[in-house]
């Protein structure tokens, strides 16, 4: 565009709805809810894996240009081992959520400097499944309001 750039993966989107035959679905206002806990489920049914790691592989790619998504879809591939039907429906859910909002994306600016913000935490054995850290950071690149 004349005043930036702007990555979108709007075209990928509705490839990807279509493929895995979710571009009827209803979209949703939010990738996860807020007191989802996935676990590894025991006792529900066993899914095909297959399918599962290609959804998830096919969310991580879109990570790229959707940070909102990174948290719910990298939650979610903890699971890729012994899918469940749990496991699937939380990833049904992020795909609800970016097809209500494929018109998301990164914009920078023209004629800005590029600043760069990094942030990192982490959590010493917080994981409530295998007792696991979790640790993350988020970067920020272009200019700062």
């Amino acid at each position: 565009m004349e005043d930036g750039i702007f990555f979108n993966q709007s075209k990928y989107i509705k490839e990807m709805l279509k493929k895995f035959g979710l571009e009827d679905s209803k979209p949703m206002k939010t990738p996860m809810s807020s007191d989802t806990k996935l676990t590894k489920d025991e006792e529900c049914e066993s899914i095909d894996s297959t399918k599962y790691r290609g959804m998830i592989g096919s969310l991580l790619y879109l990570t790229e240009s959707r940070p909102d998504i990174m948290f719910s879809v990298c939650l979610c591939a903890r699971f890729q081992e012994a899918p469940k039907t749990s496991h699937l429906e939380a990833v049904k859910r992020i795909f609800r959520y970016i097809k209500g909002t494929t018109h998301l994306g990164l914009w920078y600016p023209k004629g800005t400097g590029i600043e760069t913000v990094v942030y990192a935490d982490s959590d010493h054995a917080g994981d409530y499944v295998d007792r696991k850290s979790t640790s993350g950071i988020c970067s920020f690149y272009g200019r700062l309001f």
